[in-house]
C-alpha cells in the first residue's frame, strides 16, 4: 500500500451491526482483535489505524483483512485450538522396544537398579546416538514398568 495506506473495502459477508456482535460477543481474546480490526476497518478505517488501535502488527492485520474478504467470517476463527501437536517420535524400533522391556527386568550393567540416565546410555549405544537426555530414559523406564534406582 501506499505511505497514505488508502481505505480498504471489506467484502459484504455481515452487516455493520453483525461485525459488532462478533466483535463483542467473541470470547477468544484473538479473535476479539481479528473482529475489532475487521469492525474498524468497515467503518472507514484505514487498515493502519485500525491496526495500530487494537495493538496488531499492519501486515497481520492486512493478511487478517484479505483473508476475510476472501475465505469470509470463517477466517477469523483462532485455528491454533485445532492444531494437533506433533506425534512423539520414538527413539526406539518396536524391536528395540521389545529388548528394552526384557533388559529392565534384570540388574543394569552395573549391577545396580535401572535409572533414567543408565537407560538413556543403553538407548544411546543401542541406536548409535551420541546422546540421549536422561529425561527421555527415565520415560522409557516409567513406561515399561521400571524402578528407579
Amino acid at each position: 500500500m501506499t505511505a497514505m495506506s488508502p481505505k480498504v473495502r471489506l467484502e459484504p459477508y455481515l452487516t455493520l451491526e453483525e461485525l459488532k456482535q462478533r466483535y463483542k460477543q467473541t470470547k477468544d481474546r484473538i479473535e476479539a482483535r481479528r473482529w475489532h480490526l475487521l469492525l474498524l476497518v468497515a467503518q472507514k478505517w484505514t487498515i493502519k489505524q485500525a491496526s495500530e488501535l487494537v495493538g496488531l502488527n499492519y501486515d497481520y492485520a492486512k493478511t487478517i483483512v484479505r483473508r476475510y474478504n476472501s475465505e469470509g467470517p470463517e477466517s477469523v476463527r483462532n485455528r491454533i485450538k485445532e492444531r494437533q501437536p506433533p506425534t512423539p517420535r520414538s527413539l526406539l524400533t518396536p524391536e528395540q522396544q521389545q529388548e528394552l522391556r526384557q533388559v529392565l527386568q534384570g540388574t543394569a550393567p552395573d549391577g545396580g537398579s535401572w535409572s533414567g540416565p543408565k537407560v538413556a546410555q543403553w538407548i544411546a549405544e543401542k541406536t548409535g546416538r551420541d546422546r540421549v537426555w536422561a529425561q527421555r530414559g527415565w520415560e522409557y523406564l516409567q513406561r515399561f514398568g521400571g524402578t528407579r534406582s
